[in-house]
């Protein structure tokens, strides 16, 4: 299961080498969760402007972290294939990180930027949020291992084409 934030107190920056073990996830597990584990992951962004000439300049920062205090698990009913999973979820993240890298990239921002920004931010939040409930629910969180395969091939090939 995943549960997105944007913002937090205590964060992993997501690296192409970093797996999340069990020991990562510091949080309580919730009264009645139905879940096996949740996945707190995220993108956070920040940016400036500065000006040359008439021109804008815009330098921007789009992350995504991992939240080990709002990340939990029930070691009784979770094993390596449930955090293979999970992993995933926190490499979904760093996929929709890309995806607004990509878009600010593009953008032609005004004066009111600051409200063109939070639209990108906005909207990436929803197709990740979209995407990851997809996830889910193909894999029947993680129990459909056919399907549990496969997107791990297509979240792999997705972060090694960058």
């Amino acid at each position: 299961m995943f549960s997105s934030y944007s913002w937090g107190q205590e964060e992993v920056l997501w690296e192409p080498d970093k797996r999340l073990y069990w020991s990562d996830f510091r949080g309580k597990v919730p009264v009645g969760a139905g879940a096996a584990a949740t996945t707190a992951s995220g993108i956070s962004y920040q940016f400036s402007t500065s000006y040359k000439g008439n021109e804008m300049v815009v330098d921007y920062e789009v992350n995504a972290f991992f939240y080990p205090t709002k990340s939990w698990y029930k070691p009784n009913i979770c094993n390596e294939a449930t955090l293979v999973h999970e992993q995933l979820h926190f490499d979904i993240s760093e996929l929709f990180a890309r995806h607004m890298r990509k878009k600010m990239a593009k953008a032609r921002f005004t004066k009111n930027i600051k409200a063109e920004v939070k639209a990108i931010y906005r909207e990436t939040l929803k197709e990740l949020n979209d995407f990851q409930n997809r996830y889910d629910k193909e894999t029947d969180y993680s129990r459909n291992i056919p399907q549990q395969k496969f997107w791990i091939q297509r979240i792999e090939k997705a972060l090694n084409e960058g």
